[in-house]
């Protein structure tokens, strides 16, 4: 009996072994000196429990109830693993729910280190030049604002309203700030204590918060420097990034203080690599949560996010878990001329867009500065959240009872495509302009305080976790693999209805070889297409997504009920092991919205927001909005109708809520979107484009979207040509003249080039300068440079960028060598053009003669040379010894063919390299 459980105890240490190094580490994490404890029982109890096992209790973490931050000074600040030690008997405490070591999360700061008549009473000296709130330079071409003026002139400036910044501190000092500082709606969580101000270095690192600050409540009328879109407003600063960023130190930001902070936001997050996924993690959510559904005394926090500066390495903010909840406010950037800023990412959660920097040569943003001064550089995602954050202030001092997602209809419904140039302007379902780059446009001050004012609450949100689809597809190279699911909205359940959509989060898992590839998207039922993920070239994880949640808002007011198709896309890469394919292996829907229609009483606006009282009802409205909001509230008006009509039909609403064509007649009808050959302006008309555009953003003829038959849009004109010109190829799936690469006079398309600028030549299907042999072209002198001596041909000036090597040479990881690497590497047979290589042997080998594992020469230490092959140096068990039963496990493992398996072939050697 003993010698069989020595028998089972051995085979099961075996398998955790192999399970143990079999199955790689995907990431390093950092351990802190800091846990997060959830104790029953109250402060004091924890004291105790803490005292008891050597930590010390520095309070509870925010407003999170029963969690507790516990410091151990006797365990490492930093460790690549967990402690260990008596203190960890912690956990056996019976009061003990819950307790989690701190590990350090990477986080971000979402910059770069790199008209209207003027008020005459600002007498701040930078007014003049703050382009985003007012147009007053004509030689800047100043196109739009957001309206932000308009909303001062009804007498909206951010009073009673508090904002905080989440960031690396602010500045409660500097003498644009100091008036408006709020201490209340401050901390300094790295360093424990109720200062926000930020830590001063030679390179001023920490000027992040106090910018964003500044933007949103920099006072007026100082004549210091700069004015805040929020200029009366209060502000406070979380000084949180400033240090290791963890669970917990997230969580105490986003839950300081909730009844008294009405928005938080935030410019920071995971990293903008293009590889990353990730987002808060368990604190951090019952955060989120916490403040949702607690804070502004029960109306709920309201989280604005900057989505993110990852433009160039092609990241997806998709990937973002912070700006992909439904939660927080998202919000993209675009420059002063409304176009693509090159850090913006597109993804399908942005919900709205404020202005930030473009190319090098735009204007930036205006803001203050570290050390009491000022900047006219402030960038990036960072610059657009808090600008956000301070016209969602002017919004709630209109109109204070505002819940969290009252604030994000009204943004929905205000926001503005108007001279924004993306090329996915589409209208979905429910008449809304929306973009992947924008969400539903630039913000509009104005707009948003006149809906604040006579808002009405919108009915209680429903939440639809429809079932899961457990189907397991197999995902192949250069295909795509299409899911369909039948939505009911739980019609079922009047609970859990939901029949006009808000958010829609799609949640997914997928084992694939390199997640980079795949590009995910759902379209709705009314037809409306979302990318839920784009190609990541940088992201080479072999993670997949474990039950990650993608979130779009483009299906906003639409219905709930209906097929649903998911698209999964593998499209490889070079860095890529093809035998493998990836497999969905779950998706499901969880579906946010309203049972009833969100607007279905919306009180009609009036003239200005002094004849408004705070308990306006619908029967003290006057006899003739009575007449219309009754007649809407009944039901029978139309659905494109806003603030009641006189009669069932399009044409008999007293507003729209999309857009109207009028007649020669002088009538007009409201329209979910403009028919072909018209758009949308700002005042809801459909207008007409120019006679060759089939669709277009305006009448002119450089601001075509498609063209009619016969025509193509070029798209750096957006205008309609018969013909694409040199340079430029068809794309003709989306009948677009686009450019064709560097080089190239003719391309049939972007790679692919047909004929040569002057100075180029064909190589391929590319152009690549001309350049004499043993010259490379270098991309930053413009110009052919000398190749290394020992190389013919190169790629850059290094020895380890030569593509091929003189005579007598060998070409060995890119270098040229004059004989191979004795340890590690073999020469290769000569090509046909006689080009001699040194190979890499297997990595089992120390030296070889020859590719693969059965080439060996020589083994590394602990492995042992049999027939050419390295195998693990072990001391073979004989199968007649008697703690394997006397042979007859081995014997066992032998017959039933099991000698391939690694633990059973180490295990059991010399029975399985018997013969028979």
């Amino acid at each position: 009996m003993g010698r069989t459980t020595n028998w089972w105890r051995d085979l099961l240490f075996a398998v955790v072994v192999f399970l143990g190094v079999g199955i790689p580490l995907c990431r390093t994490l950092t351990y802190t000196n800091h846990w997060a404890v959830r104790i029953n029982g109250g402060s004091e109890e924890a004291n105790a429990i803490a005292s008891k096992y050597g930590y010390r209790n520095l309070g509870q973490i925010g407003s999170l109830r029963d969690y507790y931050h516990f410091y151990h000074s006797r365990t490492m600040k930093r460790s690549t693993v967990s402690s260990r030690g008596t203190h960890n008997f912690i956990s056996m405490e019976p009061k003990v729910e819950w307790i989690q070591q701190q590990v350090v999360k990477r986080r971000i700061k979402r910059d770069f280190k790199a008209g209207a008549s003027q008020y005459p009473y600002f007498n701040d000296p930078k007014w003049p030049s703050m382009w985003y709130i007012h147009c007053n330079d004509d030689t800047h071409h100043c196109q739009s604002d957001m309206n932000i003026v308009g909303a001062w002139r009804r007498g909206f400036t951010g009073r009673n309203v508090v904002i905080t910044i989440l960031d690396d501190g602010i500045e409660r000092n500097h003498p644009d700030l100091q008036q408006n500082y709020d201490q209340m709606a401050s901390f300094d969580v790295n360093g424990n204590d109720w200062d926000p101000m930020p830590r001063y270095d030679i390179s001023n690192e920490n000027k992040h918060g106090t910018r964003c600050a500044g933007e949103v409540a920099a006072v007026a009328n100082n004549s210091h420097c700069t004015i805040g879109v929020a200029f009366n407003a209060k502000i406070g600063g979380v000084r949180m990034l400033d240090g290791d960023v963890t669970d917990m130190v997230e969580a105490k930001s986003l839950s300081l203080n909730p009844q008294h902070i009405d928005i938080y936001s935030a410019s920071w997050g995971p990293d903008d690599d293009g590889k990353t996924v990730d987002g808060p993690a368990s604190l951090a959510i019952r955060a989120f949560e916490s403040g949702i559904q607690q804070g502004r005394r029960g109306l709920g926090s309201i989280y604005v996010w900057a989505s993110g500066n990852g433009g160039r390495s092609r990241d997806h903010c998709s990937c973002d878990g912070y700006t992909n909840s439904i939660y927080t406010i998202s919000i993209s950037s675009t420059a002063e001329s409304g176009k693509k800023p090159w850090y913006l990412e597109e993804c399908s959660s942005t919900l709205a867009t404020t202005y930030s920097s473009g190319e090098s040569y735009d204007r930036k943003i205006i803001t203050t500065d570290l050390r009491q001064r000022c900047t006219d550089s402030h960038t990036g995602t960072s610059a657009s959240a808090p600008m956000a954050a301070g016209i969602i202030a002017l919004a709630l001092e209109a109109n204070s009872n505002l819940n969290w997602r009252d604030v994000q209809h009204i943004i929905v419904k205000t926001s503005r495509s108007g001279h924004l140039n993306a090329p996915d302007w589409k209208t979905n379902g429910a008449g809304y302009r929306v973009s992947h780059l924008y969400g539903f446009g630039l913000m509009d001050a104005e707009a948003m305080v006149e809906k604040a004012l006579h808002w009405k609450t919108v009915p209680a949100q429903h939440i639809c976790i429809e079932n899961p689809d457990r189907q397991s597809r197999t995902i192949r190279p250069e295909h795509a693999v299409r899911a369909v699911y039948k939505a009911t909205g739980c019609s079922d359940n009047a609970n859990h209805y939901v029949n006009y959509l808000e958010h829609i989060i799609v949640r997914v898992t997928i084992a694939h070889p390199r997640r980079g590839d795949l590009s995910i998207y759902l379209t709705s039922p009314s037809g409306t297409k979302s990318q839920l993920l784009s190609n990541r070239l940088f992201d080479h994880s072999m993670e997949g997504f474990k039950s990650w949640e993608f979130m779009t808002t483009h299906c906003w007011g639409e219905k709930a009920a209906g097929d649903w198709l998911l698209e999964i896309h593998d499209n490889p890469s070079q860095l890529r092991n093809f035998k493998t394919p990836g497999k969905l292996k779950e998706w499901s829907l969880v579906l946010h919205g309203t049972s009833t229609h969100p607007y279905a009483c919306q009180p009609k606006p009036r003239s200005s927001p002094d004849e408004v009282s705070e308990d306006y009802t619908d029967e003290q409205a006057d006899k003739s909005e009575i007449k219309h909001q009754n007649f809407h509230c009944l039901g029978p008006c139309d659905i494109e109708c806003q603030n009641g009509c006189e009669g069932p039909g399009p044409h008999q609403c007293i507003d729209c809520v999309h857009y109207f064509l009028k007649f020669k007649n002088n009538t007009r009808t409201c329209v979910p979107q403009c028919p072909r050959g018209f758009f949308g302006d700002e005042k809801k008309r459909c207008k007409k484009c120019w006679s060759i555009c089939e669709t277009c953003i305006g009448s002119r003829s450089d601001q075509c979207t498609s063209c009619k038959n016969g025509y193509h849009l070029n798209e750096e004109t957006n205008s309609c040509i018969p013909n694409c010109l040199d340079r430029f190829y068809l794309d003709k799936g989306d009948n677009v003249c686009r450019r064709c690469t560097e080089g190239c006079r003719k391309c049939s398309a972007f790679h692919h080039c047909t004929e040569c600028m002057s100075g180029w030549r064909l190589q391929g299907a590319k152009c690549v300068l001309n350049c004499e042999t043993g010259t490379y072209f270098d991309s930053q002198s413009r110009e052919c440079e000398r190749c290394p001596l020992s190389c013919t041909a190169c790629a850059g000036p290094r020895q380890d960028s030569c593509t091929q090597c003189i005579a007598d040479y060998y070409l060995e990881e890119w270098r040229c060598v004059s004989s191979c690497s004795s340890i590690g590497y073999y020469m290769d047979q000569p090509s046909q053009n006689g080009e001699k290589t040194c190979r890499r042997c297997d990595p089992s080998c120390l030296t070889c003669i020859g590719h693969g594992e059965r080439n060996c020469s020589s083994c590394r230490t602990g492995y042992n040379l049999e027939g050419g092959v390295c195998v693990v140096g072990t001391v073979c068990k004989d199968a007649t010894e008697e703690s394997w039963a006397e042979g007859s496990f081995c014997v066992l493992v032998k017959k039933n063919s099991l000698c391939q398996r690694k633990v059973l072939q180490q295990l059991c050697c010399r029975t399985c390299s018997l013969k028979g």
